[in-house]
């Protein structure tokens, strides 16, 4: 029974944690990951389950994003294929690590993107696209192989590293990033877990794991790709980037054999911190929202007047 509850509730974190990728073009690896740390699995471990799940989730959020026209096929490819070669290396690298070892790395790198997250959203939302000129393979090629290496060594990060570079590059519109970067994750997400199967053979994947993330994942799939123009990232982002370096602070703590009541006194005041981020996202999402409005209803009164004259 308790095996089947904690399966449950994996398939809802999968399908929460696709929700939130689809919308912003990041976190699903990341907050699986740290799930799965959390209920205490290894580090190559969560990590092989949460990208093997990814094949398939990554593949219906590909094709959901690709019917609702959020794709550019140019960029897939070209940022795609290094961040393939940088998963397949990052995946090998982790399976090599004892776990004593690997669990303070894999919740470090997850604690950084974590506050990269809450920190790039809280202060300055999605950017604006600026040019319309195409992304260089000479800014890609690189981009791609440092965030499939850190996504698969660290569970997570092809979105977190991906999805902010390629926004304020200018170069695509915000859905577009969201949706292209969803989709070459499809190429990440095997490249990995190919680098897994080497690295630690089938034993190294929990498959009931796999299969709770991946029901959940594919259900939310094309939900999320509707939301990606309905719901406010930058809220979102807050929201996401919190509860991860909530969780990983105190992976990090624990594994350093600190006090209870300094742990918890940490936690208060990241809860705390992060309350307030939440708080500064949701003033500053309402305030560019009545700008908007008032810009369009300023729009329909000076049309008249230019026909007067």
């Amino acid at each position: 029974m308790q095996t089947l509850v904690l399966l449950a509730l994996i398939g809802l974190a999968g399908f929460a944690a696709q929700l939130v990728d689809g919308a912003l073009g990041m976190a699903y690896g990341v907050t699986s990951t740290t799930l799965l740390l959390t209920i205490g699995a290894a580090p190559a471990a969560a990590s092989a389950s949460v990208h093997l799940a990814e094949i398939g989730t990554t593949l219906a959020s590909g094709i959901s994003h690709w019917r609702f026209g959020n794709v550019d096929w140019k960029t897939v490819f070209k940022i795609g294929v290094p961040g393939a070669l940088g998963a397949f290396a990052g995946a090998t690298f982790l399976s090599g690590l004892s776990t004593e070892a690997a669990a303070p790395l894999t919740s470090g790198i997850l604690l950084a993107l974590g506050t990269y997250i809450l920190i790039r959203f809280t202060v300055q939302g999605l950017p604006k696209r600026r040019t319309d000129k195409p992304l260089p393979l000479a800014f890609l090629a690189p981009l791609g192989i440092v965030g499939g290496f850190l996504d698969a060594s660290g569970g997570g990060g092809w979105g977190p590293v991906g999805t902010p570079a390629l926004l304020s590059s200018g170069r695509l519109e915000p859905r577009k990033v969201i949706g292209t970067i969803d989709t070459s994750e499809f190429l990440v997400a095997i490249a990995a877990s190919l680098g897994f199967l080497l690295g630690l053979g089938s034993a190294g994947f929990d498959f009931g794991w796999v299969l709770a993330l991946l029901a959940g994942g594919v259900a939310a799939a094309p939900l999320a790709a509707w939301l990606v123009r309905k719901l406010p990232p930058r809220i979102l982002g807050s929201l996401v980037g919190g509860i991860i370096v909530l969780t990983n602070t105190r992976t990090i703590l624990r594994s350093l054999e600190v006090g209870d009541a300094t742990v918890n006194l940490a936690l208060v005041g990241i809860a705390v911190v992060w309350a307030a981020a939440v708080a500064w996202s949701v003033r500053a999402h309402l305030i560019a929202r009545r700008a908007e409005k008032a810009a369009d209803a300023e729009a329909p009164a000076a049309q008249p007047a230019l026909v007067a004259d």
